[in-house]
């Protein structure tokens, strides 16, 4: 055999030695589409929201995340009494980080409409308050009886406000604006376009409302409301609504 062969097959085995022991092999048990909300345990201690110096009071005594400057720069608190909000949500679960959250709520975000494009039922159910994944399964269905496909990709998410945070009946709730740049199109079974246009960008902006039971050891926060926001393009993916 040629001596370059035997070379060059064993430079290419040991590429492939070094890749898998860096980048590991799938196989077949990984999920395509882990759940953001899930994510390995830190590695330092967060701040104590009742005893770090780094967290302020206002007159009520009620302590104050001083969070804002920390949370990624497309992320807003709408006003102080949402920070009071998830100030309280963080009383109530030692575990909550609100900068972890509003990365975790915008991943979220693109997977949960993505996921309803392409009629991934498995991954919505787990995403979904039961109430909200009837209201996307019946779309789904019906969409499937017609023989409609959807393409949906989102390009960037741009901004996510915090609009409200509270704790009610052990459970809390917090309130994201997502602003997002999206391309969206429907077509019927013949593979028709009926809308939307694949080379158009347009603004998806959509009002999401988030779940999580505080007794609940797991770190799952669940989608429980839906509705569109102040600006409703044409060719946005119609995500169902639920009020």
């Amino acid at each position: 055999m040629d001596p370059t062969l035997i070379l060059y097959a064993l430079i290419a085995g040991g590429l492939v030695f070094w890749l898998r022991s860096i980048l590991g092999t799938r196989h077949g048990d990984e999920r395509d589409r882990p759940n953001p909300f899930v994510a390995p345990v830190p590695e330092k201690p967060r701040a104590d929201p009742v005893t770090d110096p780094a967290f302020k009071e206002d007159g009520s005594g009620v302590p104050l995340v001083g969070i804002r400057s920390s949370l990624p720069r497309n992320v807003t608190v709408a006003s102080d009494e949402v920070e009071r909000g998830l100030a309280e949500i963080a009383r109530s679960d030692r575990d909550f980080d609100v900068v972890k959250f509003s990365q975790n709520a915008q991943d979220a975000f693109v997977m949960i409409v993505e996921a309803f494009a392409k009629g991934d039922r498995e991954f919505l159910e787990e995403m979904l308050e039961p109430s909200v994944y009837d209201g996307f399964d019946k779309v789904i269905r019906d969409r499937n009886e017609k023989g409609e496909q959807f393409a949906t990709e989102i390009h960037a998410v741009r901004k996510a406000e915090i609009m409200a945070a509270r704790v009610d009946a052990k459970t809390a709730y917090i309130t994201v604006r997502f602003i997002a740049d999206e391309t969206c199109v429907i077509k019927n079974r013949e593979g028709a376009i009926l809308s939307g246009d694949p080379d158009r960008i347009t603004e998806m902006n959509d009002i999401w409302t988030f779940s999580k039971p505080l007794k609940s050891r797991e770190p799952i926060w669940l989608l429980h409301e839906t509705r569109d926001g102040d600006v409703n393009e044409d060719h946005k993916t119609p995500v169902p609504g639920t009020i």
